[in-house]
């Protein structure tokens, strides 16, 4: 059995294929003690390779796990991952903890040219989650929350210090909050579409990593790009399952 694991800043995922097969699926906060969370995600599995992508798969070593272990980038595990759930993908969106990636494909599923944003929070899922704690509301509610709003306020700055200050300043002023949080949303949103078309943006157009579950920005994007993009059904594991997927073709190699 071949597992894959996407260590990202937020949270780590393990898919383990037995064969063709899923075998198993967890998934787990990477907290301040990654090591020690995977150790706790790999408990009782037993496999026979280790495929680790995200920010962090160096940790994912041989000494640290006791089998033998493989990297790969984010771009190319996702590019997998999801070619391998959508044989027809053309572009993949990621926004996750820590970075947002733009991706286009290839008809083979071959990575053609991709962006990404990992220098700072900027139009990640970071930012949100740090700025739905101004609002005081659970980062899993706060699309939610936005789409209560029926007017997006101007979020002039993508910085997370500077988009706070901008945030608190709106709400000292009174205006309404929901509409300080779907502005928040939409600076998102446009960021992304910038990335999107410099990439060369082809349908279909799957939407993965952990941001594909906030309702607000998968509404915010229908309606700036004009289509409906692709999710999978658990949009966090697409990282995952394509570095098992990468590992396994090695296995099938040697």
């Amino acid at each position: 059995m071949i597992a894959g694991i996407d260590i990202g800043s937020r949270s780590m995922e393990l898919v383990v294929l037995d064969g063709e097969n899923i075998f198993l699926k967890r998934r787990l906060p990477t907290t301040f003690d990654p090591a020690g969370q995977l150790d706790i995600i790999l408990d009782g599995t037993e496999v026979d390779l280790i495929s680790a992508t995200g920010y962090g798969r160096k940790l994912v070593t041989q000494d640290l796990t006791g089998v033998e272990c493989v990297s790969l980038t984010e771009i190319k595990a996702y590019a997998l991952g999801v070619s391998h759930l959508f044989p027809q993908a053309r572009t993949i969106l990621d926004i996750g903890g820590q970075d947002t990636k733009a991706i286009s494909l290839l008809k083979n599923g071959k990575v053609a040219k991709f962006e990404m944003n990992d220098r700072c929070a900027a139009g990640t899922g970071k930012f949100l989650e740090h700025l739905a704690t101004v609002f005081q509301i659970p980062i899993e509610e706060f699309g939610d929350y936005a789409l209560k709003g029926d007017k997006a306020l101007q979020i002039n700055s993508m910085c997370t210090v500077f988009a706070e200050t901008e945030a608190t300043s709106l709400m000292a002023q009174g205006r309404n909050p929901r509409n300080i949080a779907l502005g928040l949303h939409s600076s998102i949103v446009r960021r992304t579409t910038n990335m999107l078309s410099r990439v060369g943006l082809v349908t279909p157009l799957v939407f993965a990593g952990g941001v594909a579950n906030n309702p607000c920005v998968i509404s915010m994007l229908k309606e700036s790009l004009s289509i409906t993009p692709v999710i999978p059904e658990e949009p966090d594991f697409a990282g995952a399952l394509g570095a098992a997927i990468y590992g396994r073709s090695l296995s099938k190699i040697s």
